[in-house]
Protein backbone atom coordinates (compact mmCIF):
# COMPACT_ATOMS: atom_id res chain seq x y z
CA UNK A 1 0.00 0.00 0.00
CA UNK A 2 1.31 3.60 -0.89
CA UNK A 3 1.69 6.32 1.65
CA UNK A 4 1.10 9.61 0.75
CA UNK A 5 3.32 11.85 2.72
CA UNK A 6 3.27 15.65 3.02
CA UNK A 7 6.24 16.43 5.63
CA UNK A 8 9.83 15.83 6.26
CA UNK A 9 8.77 14.30 9.93
CA UNK A 10 6.42 11.61 8.07
CA UNK A 11 9.02 10.99 5.30
CA UNK A 12 11.73 10.27 8.15
CA UNK A 13 9.22 7.90 10.31
CA UNK A 14 8.86 5.82 7.07
CA UNK A 15 12.91 5.84 7.04
CA UNK A 16 13.49 5.22 10.32
CA UNK A 17 11.05 2.32 10.28
CA UNK A 18 11.97 0.55 7.10
CA UNK A 19 14.91 -0.41 5.61
CA UNK A 20 14.15 0.06 2.02
CA UNK A 21 12.03 3.61 0.57
CA UNK A 22 10.53 3.95 -2.73
CA UNK A 23 9.83 7.77 -3.51
CA UNK A 24 7.13 8.78 -6.29
CA UNK A 25 7.08 12.27 -6.41
CA UNK A 26 4.29 13.36 -8.03
CA UNK A 27 1.81 16.15 -8.79
CA UNK A 28 -1.94 16.04 -9.44
CA UNK A 29 -1.73 18.09 -12.68
CA UNK A 30 0.95 15.57 -14.33
CA UNK A 31 -0.36 13.34 -17.26
CA UNK A 32 2.46 10.62 -16.82
CA UNK A 33 2.01 10.81 -13.36
CA UNK A 34 -1.55 9.89 -13.79
CA UNK A 35 -0.78 6.91 -15.83
CA UNK A 36 2.10 5.27 -14.10
CA UNK A 37 0.13 6.19 -10.16
CA UNK A 38 -2.09 2.70 -10.91
CA UNK A 39 1.24 0.58 -12.02
CA UNK A 40 3.09 1.95 -8.64
CA UNK A 41 0.37 1.28 -6.13
CA UNK A 42 0.35 -2.48 -7.97
CA UNK A 43 3.55 -2.61 -7.50
CA UNK A 44 3.38 -1.45 -3.62
CA UNK A 45 1.05 -4.13 -3.55
CA UNK A 46 3.21 -6.97 -4.86
CA UNK A 47 6.81 -5.92 -3.70
CA UNK A 48 6.33 -4.38 -0.08
CA UNK A 49 7.17 -5.84 3.24
CA UNK A 50 6.62 -4.48 6.95
CA UNK A 51 8.77 -2.72 8.23
CA UNK A 52 11.40 -3.41 5.62
CA UNK A 53 10.34 -2.06 2.18
CA UNK A 54 7.74 0.96 2.27
CA UNK A 55 6.24 2.75 -0.94
CA UNK A 56 5.17 6.08 -0.40
CA UNK A 57 4.10 9.24 -2.84
CA UNK A 58 5.22 12.52 -2.44
CA UNK A 59 3.09 15.08 -3.92
CA UNK A 60 5.74 17.98 -4.75
CA UNK A 61 3.01 21.02 -4.68
CA UNK A 62 1.61 19.80 -0.99
CA UNK A 63 5.44 19.16 0.69
CA UNK A 64 7.37 21.64 -1.44
CA UNK A 65 10.34 21.24 1.30
CA UNK A 66 10.68 17.68 0.35
CA UNK A 67 11.18 18.15 -3.31
CA UNK A 68 13.59 20.91 -2.74
CA UNK A 69 15.51 19.07 -0.36
CA UNK A 70 16.23 16.08 -3.47
CA UNK A 71 16.22 18.34 -6.09
CA UNK A 72 13.08 17.03 -7.72
CA UNK A 73 12.53 19.16 -11.25
CA UNK A 74 10.51 16.91 -13.56
CA UNK A 75 7.13 14.46 -12.71
CA UNK A 76 7.32 11.85 -12.29
CA UNK A 77 10.55 11.27 -10.22
CA UNK A 78 11.40 8.12 -8.54
CA UNK A 79 13.93 7.90 -5.65
CA UNK A 80 15.20 4.93 -3.56
CA UNK A 81 16.37 4.53 -0.26
CA UNK A 82 18.53 1.91 1.75
CA UNK A 83 19.01 3.00 5.80
CA UNK A 84 17.58 6.53 4.95
CA UNK A 85 20.40 7.27 2.65
CA UNK A 86 19.67 7.47 -1.51
CA UNK A 87 20.95 4.82 -3.08
CA UNK A 88 21.05 3.36 -6.94
CA UNK A 89 18.90 0.64 -8.14
CA UNK A 90 20.06 -1.74 -11.14
CA UNK A 91 22.83 1.26 -11.91
CA UNK A 92 20.02 4.10 -11.42
CA UNK A 93 20.16 6.64 -8.56
CA UNK A 94 17.05 8.74 -10.36
CA UNK A 95 14.42 7.50 -12.64
CA UNK A 96 12.83 10.21 -14.22
CA UNK A 97 9.40 10.14 -16.13
CA UNK A 98 6.84 7.45 -16.75
CA UNK A 99 10.05 4.97 -17.62
CA UNK A 100 7.64 1.62 -16.75
CA UNK A 101 10.68 -0.95 -17.49
CA UNK A 102 13.03 0.71 -14.65
CA UNK A 103 9.98 1.39 -12.51
CA UNK A 104 9.27 -2.32 -12.01
CA UNK A 105 12.86 -3.42 -12.56
CA UNK A 106 13.74 -1.40 -9.19
CA UNK A 107 10.46 -2.42 -7.68
CA UNK A 108 11.57 -6.11 -8.03
CA UNK A 109 15.41 -6.23 -7.08
CA UNK A 110 14.02 -4.01 -3.82
CA UNK A 111 11.33 -6.51 -2.91
CA UNK A 112 13.67 -9.50 -3.08
CA UNK A 113 15.94 -7.37 -1.12
CA UNK A 114 13.51 -6.74 1.33
CA UNK A 115 12.03 -9.95 1.43
CA UNK A 116 15.76 -11.70 1.84
CA UNK A 117 16.30 -9.58 4.77
CA UNK A 118 13.14 -9.96 6.73
CA UNK A 119 13.48 -13.69 6.15
CA UNK A 120 17.34 -13.79 7.42
CA UNK A 121 15.73 -11.54 10.77
CA UNK A 122 13.38 -14.71 11.81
Amino acid sequence: MVQQISSTAELQAVFDANTYVAIDFTATWCGPCKQISPIYNGLSETHSVPNSLAFVKVDVDEAQEIAAAYNITAMPTFLFFKDGKQVAVNGKPVIRGADLPSLRAAAEKLGGLAKARAESAL
